[in-house]
């Protein structure tokens, strides 16, 4: 078992212990995603399932669906729901390295376009795949793409 599954597992563990109804629903709603995950990864042929990047990138994806949620909960006047999706993504979190963004993010992608010799759009392709392997759940790759985007249209 990886060490992102078990610090998944004994998470659980120390919430339900303390009663925790919010980290409890949030680590099991990740926990049952992941299952899915490692059965469909089983038909591939990964009786393992998947890799803890791969579960990086699902949290990821928890997060933004989360904010997603919030903008249309606080159009919709649903600010008692907007709250819990907030704690939700904070119990999330957890369990993801310290994220880069912002001018970390920038100079990130221009270290990498340099090191890989990207020099225009067509290198966007392996200059993401770079990203995604030396920046494993580190940052938002949807914004980093935006990043990357601009970065090769101006070299």
């Amino acid at each position: 078992m990886s060490n992102l599954r078990q610090q998944l597992n004994d998470s659980l563990k120390t919430a339900l212990k303390a009663r925790e109804e919010l980290a409890v629903s949030t680590i099991r709603l990740i926990l049952a995603a992941l299952k899915d995950r490692d059965i469909a990864a089983r038909s591939k042929g990964k009786d393992d399932g998947i890799l803890d990047s791969d579960i990086y990138q699902l949290l990821n994806t928890m997060i933004r669906q989360r904010r997603d949620s919030i903008k249309l909960y606080e159009t919709g006047g649903r600010q008692d729901l907007a709250d819990r999706e907030k704690k939700e993504i904070t119990v999330i979190e957890r369990f993801l390295p310290p994220q880069i963004e912002g001018d970390d993010m920038v100079q990130a992608v221009k270290s990498v376009i340099i090191e890989i010799d990207a020099k225009s759009i067509k290198d966007m392709g392996r200059t993401m795949n770079a990203l995604k392997e030396q920046y494993v759940g580190q940052m938002d790759f949807s914004k980093a793409s935006g990043v990357v985007r601009d970065s090769l249209k101006t070299e």
